[in-house]
Formats: C-alpha cells, sequence, structure tokens
C-alpha cells in the first residue's frame, strides 16, 4: 500500500510552543493517521518536544506510525531537540509501538474519574469546612484578579518538585503573563476554569491552588489541572481541602456535570491519597515514554 505524507501548519502559536503536523493518506487520498510534534519554545523547556501519533485501527502494523514517527523524529532533531514525550495506554496497541522502536518507560500515570452523581457529600462538606487557622481560601473564575496575579504566579513553584520520573520534563518558569495567557487559552477554546487559592494569612500570599477546567456547556465531564501546595505549607490538609471545596463548587454551579476527571504520577503518593478519600475511581493508566534523540545513529 502506498502512503503519502503531507506536512501540515497549525495556526495556533503561543508563547510557550509551536506545533509540526504530519497527515499520513492513501493513494486514493483517505486518511490513514496523523502526527502533532509541540516544540517547546520557553527557556527551561527548549530542549523538548511532545509527540501525539494516531493511526486507524484498520490501518495498523502496515507501516504508517513508522512513517509518521519518523518524520516527527526527523523534524525534532532538526529543531535542537534533545528528548521526545509521547504516551500510551498501558497494554494499548501504542504502548507496543513505541517499546518496540526505542522509546523508554519513564512515568506512569493513574487516571482517575468522581461521578458528581455518587460523592459522599457529608464526607467531602465535612473536608471542605473544616478549620484551617492561619490560611483562608479564596476562589475566582477565568484569569486570576490583579490583585492576586504576583502571588499566583510564585505559587506555581508549588509544582517544580511534582514526580516527574525521568520525562527530562525540565523547568516551567511562570510569570504573570504566562499565568494570563494559560488562563485565556482555556477561554478560547470555550471553556470554564475554576481556581481555589489557599492564603497565608499572615502575610497575605498563595500557598496552594487547584484548577478545574469545565466544559463551556456545562455538560460531560470537568478535569483537574493542577493542584499545588508549596513545601513550607505541605501538611496541613490544604491539598484536600481545596479539592473538596473544587467537587462542592462544580456540583452546585454545574448542575450537568456528569464527572470529574485527574490524572497523577503513580509515584505521587500525596496526590493520589487525596484522591481516594474524596471518592475518585482509578479508570485506567498511560505510560509516559522517552525517546533521546541525542542517541540517535545519523545519517
Amino acid at each position: 500500500m502506498s502512503t503519502h505524507l503531507t506536512p501540515l501548519t497549525d495556526p495556533a502559536q503561543n508563547p510557550a510552543g509551536r506545533r509540526l503536523a504530519w497527515l499520513a493518506s492513501d493513494a486514493d487520498g483517505i486518511p490513514l493517521g496523523s502526527a502533532f510534534l509541540r516544540l517547546f519554545t520557553r527557556p527551561g523547556q527548549d530542549h523538548l518536544a511532545e509527540l501525539d501519533l494516531r493511526v486507524h485501527p484498520a490501518e495498523r502494523r502496515r507501516g504508517t506510525g513508522g512513517r509518521l514517527l519518523a518524520a516527527a523524529v526527523e523534524a525534532a532533531r532538526a529543531d535542537g531537540r534533545r528528548s521526545l514525550l509521547t504516551q500510551a495506554e498501558v497494554d494499548s496497541p501504542g504502548d507496543r509501538f513505541l517499546a518496540a522502536r526505542g522509546f523508554r518507560a519513564v512515568l506512569t500515570l493513574i487516571y482517575a474519574r468522581l461521578p458528581l452523581a455518587e460523592v459522599d457529600l457529608a464526607a467531602v462538606t465535612e473536608v471542605a469546612e473544616r478549620a484551617h487557622p492561619g490560611y483562608r481560601f479564596l476562589a475566582w473564575d477565568g484569569i486570576v484578579p490583579d490583585a492576586w496575579a504576583d502571588t499566583f504566579a510564585v505559587s506555581r513553584r508549588a509544582m517544580d518538585d511534582m514526580p516527574m520520573g525521568d520525562t527530562d520534563y525540565g523547568t516551567v518558569i511562570w510569570d504573570v503573563d504566562r499565568v494570563r495567557a494559560a488562563a485565556r487559552a482555556i477561554a478560547d477554546r470555550g471553556e470554564l476554569l475554576h481556581t481555589i487559592a489557599a492564603i497565608d494569612t499572615a502575610d497575605g500570599s498563595i500557598v496552594g491552588f487547584t484548577e478545574l477546567v469545565v466544559p463551556g456547556d456545562g455538560k460531560g465531564d470537568g478535569q483537574h489541572y493542577s493542584t499545588g501546595v508549596l513545601p513550607e505549607h505541605r501538611g496541613q490538609g490544604l491539598g484536600r481541602r481545596m479539592k473538596a471545596e473544587a467537587i462542592l463548587r462544580a456540583r452546585d454551579r454545574h448542575p450537568d456535570l456528569a464527572g470529574l476527571c485527574t490524572d497523577t504520577a503513580a509515584e505521587n503518593r500525596a496526590m493520589l491519597g487525596i484522591n481516594d478519600a474524596l471518592g475518585y475511581r482509578p479508570t485506567h493508566r498511560s505510560t509516559e515514554y522517552r525517546l533521546d534523540l541525542l542517541d540517535l545513529p545519523t545519517g
């Protein structure tokens, strides 16, 4: 079978990176698969590329995936990238495809879901209303209010020591512009961003936060984004408290929302414990794979 690759240009550029894409099709122009390569461009991550490769189930094991992968690897190396990351569900065809082509498994992610109709309201409410002396809590929608923008950007370092295995993910450097740009990107997709923050009453600084993204129509499932607490404020139950409030707010504000989804590194025992305690149920696992581009033969 003749397979043709068409390079595509993604018009959606953003300050954090750019994307290259390829469409694989047969001799009649019927699509067989695609590959999207994200090239991170911010300092701290400009050594990294991330791949999303998909082949139609009926067309697998015919060389299409290999050709798409070769095109993406060549482009990443030509752009001076050191590491290529991609992900596949455990025991899936993609899992086996990547392992056979030199990718290393470097991180396991556990996906979980909380059906909102089955929330233990009494237990979650007790967590959300529990007193935390020395702290108060703040919630906002969309872009962080100007009065809190600086301290919120600083609080993002709570994610710096998040377990990432051997992904070579680099360091995400947050400032106010990046915080606002991330919120605008969610709004531009037609989705709703809800944030809850923990504030140290001693100095008025944000010391922890949790983010929840909900479809614009309030239906389907919401997705938890980052949840983090600064190291010096851990052990106080702030993460569980904020996530419990996010659950209650989602139920009250979006009555048609079916559930809340989250993904957590298998090494992150603290966050897995929070999810379990609040009623999230594991749904599946995926593996993060890394290909070391500098180790590949040239020519």
